[in-house]
């Protein structure tokens, strides 16, 4: 697992915290677990934010719709991460939706509790800030390659950073499971989906890397980087 995964902190198991296992873990049981089927909705846009939420099991997109009604992704994320975290700072209403692209379970937490938390646990604030940093950073890079880089560099560079971020390592060559499909891929780099399956299979007939709809493998990260 790369080491940018958001569970850990300060040698701090966020997982831990807020979903313990064990029985008899006291008051931190009182906090909400939820199921979500494939296709459902967590959150609307204007919806009031009074919670935060840990992805456990599932997969969830982040994305808002533009003034003319299309679906715009933000972000597609999987166990492991963190949502919602801008009631925190005050957002009293959803300016995203948040959709189950699985069947999905949720540790729910209220903003309120979050804070008692974050008092209790020092390392907490630190953590929250390297999410939302993180992906006010990963806006702003998407949003710069959309100005100056054209749409097979940016399919190029969202696959080698996918591996880089949420591979598993296999001797020399990078596993990413749960591999997206070809019309997510386009969503998160504005490009079509034409155009992710023309460089997926330029790709693969360079040996660079495979691929099928539940996994992608590099079979080398370097000759990725350099395929731009």
């Amino acid at each position: 697992m790369s080491d940018q995964s958001l569970w850990y902190l300060e040698n701090i198991d966020v997982s831990g915290i807020f979903c313990p296992k064990k029985v008899g873990s006291g008051k931190l049981e009182e906090h909400e677990q939820k199921d979500y089927d494939k296709g459902s909705y967590i959150y609307l846009p204007d919806e009031y934010a009074d919670k935060v939420f840990f992805l456990t099991d599932g997969r969830v997109k982040i994305g808002t719709y533009s003034d003319e009604g299309k679906e715009v992704t933000k972000a597609i994320l999987g166990p492991g991460e963190v949502f919602g975290e801008l009631s925190i700072i005050g957002k009293s209403s959803r300016h995203d939706f948040a959709y189950a692209m699985e069947d999905t379970h949720v540790c729910i937490m209220s903003v309120q509790d979050m804070k008692n938390m974050m008092r209790e646990y020092n390392a907490l604030t630190l953590f929250l800030m390297k999410v939302m940093g993180s992906r006010m950073l990963e806006m702003e890079q998407r949003l710069q390659s959309l100005v100056f880089k054209d749409s097979r560099t940016r399919v190029i560079e969202f696959l080698y950073d996918l591996a880089d971020k949420k591979g598993q390592r296999v001797g020399y060559e990078m596993l990413v499971r749960k591999f997206l499909t070809h019309q997510e891929i386009a969503n998160l780099t504005a490009t079509s989906r034409q155009t992710v399956t023309t460089v997926l299979n330029e790709l693969r007939n360079k040996n660079i890397l495979t691929f099928n709809r539940k996994r992608m493998l590099v079979r080398d990260m370097e000759q990725l980087k350099e395929a731009v």
